[in-house]
């Protein structure tokens, strides 16, 4: 590879510490699940349902939101080896919002009937996937095709969060309906490069 202007960064060391924030932050998701609750006796089958059938469903909600954004910034990172000094900036900020996803999953899987609490998730929810869809549009741009799958999250989660005001037990389920964007990616990109 050529030299490096001094405004710019490779971006396979920016991938090295995304993966470990990715890791970490996927991992914190579960460190509370065993502190949901202290049973006085053995518990059973009822008693485990009734205490973490909604921290898995947060939990699990999370985690493949943290694993579906990880294999888009892997994507993204993979087109792009070098960036300047502004996308990097741009990328810890995404990174950023990974990091504080244990944080707000915490709340939520503790709190999920609170509007004010699935409100404030959906928004963290919306602020990765806006920025995940910023930085793919710095790669490719206004081309429609390639930003669909990186719009698309952000397409939903903006109603979810809404629903979220409402109705936060419903929310959860709008939400579940952004992964489509992995579909989207799939079919429709997939479909454009064999029309080219």
């Amino acid at each position: 590879m050529s030299e490096l202007k001094s405004d710019q960064f490779e971006m396979r060391r920016l991938e090295s510490l995304s993966n470990t924030i990715f890791g970490v932050a996927m991992t914190l998701l579960a460190y509370d699940l065993p502190k949901a609750a202290v049973f006085t006796s053995a518990p059973g089958w009822s008693d485990l349902a009734q205490v973490y059938s909604g921290k898995l469903a947060g939990f699990a909600l999370s985690f493949i939101i943290a694993g579906v954004f990880w294999i888009s910034h892997h994507r993204r990172l993979a087109r792009q080896p070098v960036g300047s000094r502004g996308m990097v900036i741009l990328n810890l900020f995404f990174l950023l919002s990974i990091v504080l996803l244990p944080v707000t999953n915490g709340l939520y899987t503790n709190y999920a009937m609170s509007s004010a609490v699935a409100v404030l998730y959906g928004l963290h929810l919306t602020a990765i996937a806006g920025l995940n869809a910023w930085l793919w549009w710095t790669i490719v741009g206004s081309s429609v095709r390639e930003m669909m799958p990186s719009l698309f999250p952000l397409l939903v989660f903006i109603p979810g969060t809404i629903v979220a005001a409402f109705a936060p037990r419903i929310a959860p389920f709008v939400w579940f309906i952004a992964f489509g964007g992995i579909l989207i990616q799939r079919f429709y990109v997939a479909q454009g490069e064999a029309e080219v």
